[in-house]
């Protein structure tokens, strides 16, 4: 099976007490266990306005699950997910896609700069003070577009 990456976001009605969402909790992680994922991350993301009512609710408990897993694991936690009379809703979105995509555009941006340096006669690599990232505080740039002399 392979393991991808999920996040579960799951919404209770803002007078849940606190047991009920760690017992919530406690049943994910079992159900997690017992199909071989893992949970990566979990944040109580706390009691939030919401974009629009949900029944008579204006505020819900917001609480974000990061987990390794595979699909069954996902259709099993949407189905218990769903009879649940705790939550008012839930959303599970595949992650792993994004991240790789984005880290493939990331280095694909750092090649061509990379490129370009080496073809300009530079190192292939910024250097410490180099760029915009300076912070010391001595660039000329700056001193010119204020009004510094030349």
């Amino acid at each position: 099976m392979s393991q991808r990456k999920y996040e579960l976001v799951y919404l209770f009605k803002p007078e849940t007490p606190e047991q009920t969402m760690t017992d919530m909790h406690t049943q994910v992680e079992t159900i997690v266990a017992r199909l071989g994922g893992t949970i990566e991350k979990t944040e109580n993301w706390g009691r939030r306005k919401l974009a629009y009512e949900i029944g008579h609710h204006k505020e819900g408990v917001y609480v974000l699950e990061v987990i390794l897993g595979g699909g069954e694991l996902m259709k099993e936690l949407d189905r218990r997910l769903k009879v649940s009379d705790d939550l008012m809703r839930h959303l599970i979105c595949r992650v792993d896609e994004d991240e790789t995509v984005a880290e493939r555009s990331r280095s694909k941006r750092v090649e061509g700069s990379r490129r370009r340096r080496i073809a300009r006669g530079l190192p292939p690599d910024r250097q410490p003070g180099e760029g915009p990232g300076n912070t010391d505080g001595d660039d000329d740039r700056d001193d010119m577009s204020h009004g510094g002399e030349n």
